[in-house]
């Protein structure tokens, strides 16, 4: 299995190992940093500050005024109109590409006397628009109508100078905040119109990436009530610096600051620090999905979440894949996965 997800992850061959960067232009826009400029601190500090500045005031920090351009419009998938929902995100960038989401629709037939419920579906890392279809297929053949949003700088919000969504998750530092905090307020965003739709209850199935923004919104949005983590790990910054597919971007942080600094820096994003946060909230329903050969959320981390999720008595379901990764993705293990999110948003939207 680790030979198999070994060779999965070098198929890729357009990566590319990108200057390292604290990115301090990035924190301009943030809320904390409103009131706290810089003065005289190293980049390193300056960011450490900034993030537990953030994380105290993590609601501000994720908090947005909700788009008014939310629209639904046909656009062509493989020579058929599809119907995308679109809005401008709350969060500016300097990428028009970027600044613009995008969410295939996948509406489930209306039944008179079924429960309109619907799930928002965040890709993993570097996922092609098609990827994730056919699980929102499946969902709105069983009546759970699915929202697939583009996450920041993948596919439709992709600059055109990348070919990888690189200003995703990156050695620049700030930018990587940046982006994850986009990720989250647009996934709030989707909520919102889902509300305005007439959808009752709300789940959200994120992967990999998309797991860390799913977790970041729900903890922070008490609208989403059901959660599904497939993938799930521990501290954003470990899993940069241990994981199979971000082995690039460690090579441009190594030599320009420790894993500590970095894990200070990334405090805000990290899932850990809300754990107990999210755990209060006992009226959520979560599945946990970890892979047991996983190499790019690396074993331990995962069943440090599984551990913690017990100890801290969350209202949760835990699933172990025999299979890692990017294993995930192929027969037979794409559909017990499938099975197992599916099967869960049916029993708890």
């Amino acid at each position: 299995m680790y030979d198999w997800e070994g060779r999965l992850c070098s198929a890729a061959t357009d990566r590319v190992v990108r200057p390292f960067d604290w990115g301090l232009d990035w924190t301009e826009g943030w809320p904390a940093a409103e009131n706290y400029p810089r003065n005289g601190h190293t980049p390193a500090d300056y960011l450490r500050k900034l993030s537990e500045r953030a994380l105290e005031a993590s609601d501000d920090f994720f908090a947005y005024e909700t788009p008014r351009d939310f629209r639904v419009d046909r656009l062509d998938v493989g020579g058929e109109a599809k119907p995308f929902l679109r809005f401008t995100s709350a969060v500016h960038t300097p990428y028009p590409e970027n600044n613009l989401v995008h969410g295939q629709w996948f509406p489930a037939e209306e039944k008179a006397g079924r429960k309109k419920v619907a799930c928002i579906v965040l890709p993993h890392w570097n996922a092609s628009a098609g990827q994730h279809a056919g699980l929102c297929v499946g969902m709105a053949k069983f009546g759970i109508s699915a929202l697939r949003l583009s996450t920041p700088y993948h596919d439709y919000r992709m600059p055109a100078e990348l070919k990888r969504a690189d200003y995703a998750v990156s050695a620049n530092v700030a930018r990587t905040i940046d982006a994850t905090r986009q990720g989250v307020i647009d996934t709030r965003s989707a909520v919102d119109w889902l509300l305005s739709q007439g959808y009752e209850r709300i789940g959200v199935c994120g992967t990999s990436l998309g797991s860390c923004y799913a977790f970041l919104a729900s903890t922070h949005d008490p609208r989403i009530n059901v959660n599904v983590f497939n993938h799930c790990s521990t501290y954003f910054a470990d899993v940069v610096w241990e994981g199979l597919s971000s082995a690039h971007i460690k090579e441009s942080l190594q030599g320009a600051l420790s894993l500590d600094e970095l894990r200070d820096a990334w405090k805000v994003i990290s899932p850990p620090y809300y754990i107990d946060r999210f755990a209060r909230m006992k009226e959520k329903r979560s599945l946990f999905i970890v892979a047991r050969y996983d190499t790019t959320f690396p074993w331990h981390f995962s069943e440090e979440v599984l551990k913690k999720a017990k100890e801290l008595e969350i209202n949760h379901k835990a699933v172990v894949l025999p299979c890692g990764h990017y294993t995930t993705g192929k027969t037979p293990f794409k559909f017990m996965d499938g099975y197992h999110i599916i099967s869960f948003l049916k029993r708890n939207l």
